[in-house]
């Protein structure tokens, strides 16, 4: 069994730099296909997700292996007034508002504390939550990997074999080696387009902000309240993948460093790519599943990460090089590292012995698997919404009838 490296552990920076490298592959995709489908720049997205993760990894004291990626929940709004409006300080002033929203529940939390956290949000809820986070992402992953299944699946394969059966180093870094092995074979069938890395070339190092058009984000009232209302959603999913996360590293970040300083982190970080003009950013589930595939579970190799992602922004071969990697090679290793979400949240079901033969408690987890599952936008908010006020009701109304039964017996 591969022993598990601790939170505030550090490897030698030999094996450091392609663990982080790993997290970078992972995030990769997902962070710059929302700037693509908005109109912003993946370049831009890159620089403030590594800055963005730096924030969050300073205000969580290190505690928190997470890295923060562009968010998908405000692909709508960024497209209508990037793309169709070309307005960028709408977009941005709408993110600074997102990131301000943060900050001041991180202030009510600091307020009133966040001990009431695990009252409304047990393992009964915790545990289908974590698997719907993991479940309702692999419809992306299959379709990444239907773009050319051969690829895919023997991508797939390596990322399982190496997972198993790799001895050494090779045994925490089966995620970078999968996608390294496909992208060879993709190159051998002729699959991978060579000829945008070959251009980066002609340029080799260029800061990623314009300057010179740069703009000063605008408090919009529309796009403060399309964006705005957003912001809880992804608070709540912030809270699942810390439940997430707890499970996998055997700690419990919503009590220490603290769920508020989780939204201090990543509520600064948007503010900061709002002013560069990216996208705001969030905790990433792709990077929570290489920690529960390597169980490598060190911040250090999150701070690499991020620096890695920083230098990628301004050096365009690198940046180029990542982008050519085909679909088919990150769909194929994405079903895995999504997929261990998934079985996480089984595992605190079983870990925690919650009672499924229990009407209250079958009730709970089946509303969130289905709710989870079968809707298409914010299903996993909005399940864990639900799930925490069924929770409290039928947990109320089972309290009063034994209340009540008492009552009777005296």
């Amino acid at each position: 069994m591969i022993k598990e490296v601790q939170i505030n552990e550090k490897l030698p920076l030999a094996q450091t730099i392609p663990l982080g490298l790993q997290h970078v592959f992972a995030m990769f995709g997902a962070t710059v296909l929302v700037p693509f489908l908005t109109g912003l720049s993946p370049a831009v997205a890159l620089l403030s997700s590594g800055l963005g993760t730096v924030v969050f990894l300073l205000l969580t004291k290190s505690k928190i292996p997470a890295y923060l990626g562009s968010s998908f929940a405000y692909i709508a709004a960024l497209t209508y007034f990037v793309k169709d409006q070309h307005n960028l300080a709408a977009a941005m002033g709408g993110a600074l508002t997102i990131g301000i929203i943060y900050i001041i529940m991180f202030l009510l939390m600091s307020a009133f504390g966040t001990d009431w956290i695990h009252k409304v949000v047990p393992p009964v809820v915790a545990g289908p939550v974590v698997a719907i986070i993991g479940l309702s992402l692999t419809p992306t992953a299959v379709g990444m990997a239907a773009a050319n299944w051969y690829i895919a699946a023997f991508t797939l394969a390596a990322a399982l074999l190496l997972s198993v059966y790799a001895k050494g180093f090779l045994k925490i870094i089966p995620i970078l080696a999968a996608i390294i092995a496909g992208y060879i074979v993709a190159a051998i069938f002729g699959i991978v387009d060579f000829s945008k890395v070959a251009a980066s070339f002609q340029q080799l190092f260029v800061f990623p902000v314009d300057l010179a058009n740069w703009q000063f984000p605008s408090l919009n009232k529309e796009a403060i309240l399309m964006m705005a209302p957003l912001a809880m959603v992804t608070i709540i999913e912030d809270l699942g993948h810390m439940i997430v996360l707890g499970n996998i590293t055997h700690s419990d970040p919503v009590s220490d460093p603290g769920f508020h300083r989780v939204l201090a982190g990543n509520g600064l970080a948007t503010v900061v790519a709002s002013f560069l003009g990216g996208p705001p950013v969030t905790t990433y589930g792709e990077n929570i599943g290489v920690l529960a595939v390597t169980r490598v579970y060190s911040t250090f190799n999150l701070w690499v990460a991020a620096i890695i992602a920083i230098v990628l922004s301004c050096f365009n071969p690198l940046q180029a090089l990542i982008m050519s990697i085909p679909t088919a090679v990150m769909g194929g290793v994405t079903i895995l590292l999504f997929g261990m979400i998934g079985a996480a949240g089984l595992r605190t079901l079983i870990e925690s012995k919650v009672d499924l033969s229990e009407t209250k408690n079958l009730i709970i987890v089946s509303v969130i698997f289905a709710l989870g599952i079968g809707i298409s936008n914010h299903g996993v908010a909005w399940a864990t919404a639900v799930g925490i006020i069924l929770n409290l009701i039928l947990g109320k109304a089972k309290n009063e009838e034994d209340m009540e039964s008492s009552n009777k017996a005296a």
